[in-house]
């Protein structure tokens, strides 16, 4: 007797799980349509932009046609090649291909196509997104720069450090800032006192010059990633101070709230208020700041790297692309170097549209 209704109960408790994880699926879905149709077409296209800047950056050697470290001496500083639609009769060879430049004026880098051949661009070809026939035969997109090295391989690459940065160095800041202004905001007292003012005194330093005098200290033999981190944690020490300022008065309006005193009667320890009840009531002003503070990290090493305190060749990020742009004379020359500057500004435009219509949307006076 007992036998026959325990397969009914669990076919019931199996049949359960997968139909409410596949409307919490089918919710999430529908709301993320919501907002996208809602969104303002800059938003639309700041998020399109980002994607495609973290695709860059997760998926590089798929998307850049060459080693990006590899100089092709006999074409440095070479203009954008144009790309040519192949006619009908020729596509077994290619859809698009570009004719070859040659230096016909080494002082002057002056370049000229060479009609007698054609430089075929294949499309997904030996594990690329698009590339030539041969590594040795290269089509230049947007160019190379002054050691003939592609500049589009380049930017793709640089990808990897400036737009992972911003998410690292705003991960580590903010976690810092959250934990020290909540639990100084909870604490209050002679504990409070001392945390802010260790907060002011960072604040009062003026933060580029000192991470400029912090950046010098780094050794120069230092490997790529370790100079990564380097500047992640130096960026992130500056900082914290003043978004755990704000958090810590948050903190403190939420201490004589009716749930936090609820809580402290029941017996909560201070580390279960701080958990449970404090940082989950500043956690959306923090997301808002985040994405407003991510283009900020991004300046930042580009500057540095732009100094030649960042990022060192032949690794590639987009500050120190830029770094044959400090000349006048390469500008008017070859203004295709400015290019890397163009994608730090789309960044930095994409990360301030989406995080002012978060801030918007996040507002109670516009939720509905």
């Amino acid at each position: 007797m007992s036998a026959l209704p325990k397969p009914i109960a669990d076919a019931t408790t199996r049949s359960e799980p997968p139909r409410n994880a596949a409307s919490r699926m089918r919710r999430m879905v529908a709301g993320t349509r919501d907002e996208w149709r809602r969104a303002p077409w800059t938003v639309r296209l700041s998020i399109i932009c980002l994607l495609m800047f973290y695709l860059f950056a997760a998926a590089s050697p798929v998307f850049a046609p060459y080693d990006p470290t590899h100089q092709y001496r006999n074409l440095p500083d070479c203009p954008p090649m144009r790309l040519h639609l192949a006619p009908p009769s020729q596509w077994s060879h290619g859809f698009f291909f570009a004719y070859p430049l040659t230096m016909t004026d080494a002082m002057a880098r002056r370049f000229s196509e060479d009609r007698t051949r054609r430089t075929w661009v294949r499309l997904f070809h030996r594990g690329h997104l698009f590339t030539t026939d041969s590594p040795a035969d290269p089509y230049f997109m947007l160019g190379s720069e002054n050691l003939g090295r592609d500049l589009f391989s380049r930017i793709v690459y640089g990808a990897r450090v400036s737009m992972c940065i911003g998410l690292v160095g705003v991960f580590i800041s903010f976690s810092l800032g959250i934990m020290v202004g909540a639990f100084s905001g909870l604490m209050g007292g002679m504990t409070d006192n001392l945390i802010m003012r260790w907060c002011e005194i960072e604040m009062s330093l003026p933060s580029f010059y000192f991470l400029l005098a912090l950046a010098a200290v780094i050794p120069s033999g230092m490997s790529t990633v370790a100079t990564f981190f380097m500047i992640v944690a130096i960026m992130a020490f500056i900082s914290w101070a003043g978004f755990a300022r704000v958090i810590r008065g948050m903190a403190a309006a939420v201490r004589s709230a009716p749930f936090v005193e609820a809580g402290r009667a029941l017996g909560a320890s201070r580390t279960r208020l701080l958990l449970r009840h404090v940082i989950p009531t500043v956690l959306g002003f923090a997301a808002v700041n985040a994405s407003l503070s991510i283009p900020g990290y991004i300046l930042g090493e580009s500057s540095l790297s732009l100094l030649g305190l960042g990022i060192q060749e032949p690794a590639a990020s987009w500050g120190n692309l830029l770094s044959q742009a400090m000349d006048p004379q390469n500008i008017e020359h070859y203004p295709w170097v400015l290019i890397p500057g163009i994608f730090i500004s789309l960044a930095v435009m994409a990360f301030n549209f989406l995080g002012d219509y978060m801030r918007d949307r996040l507002d109670p006076a516009n939720l509905n």
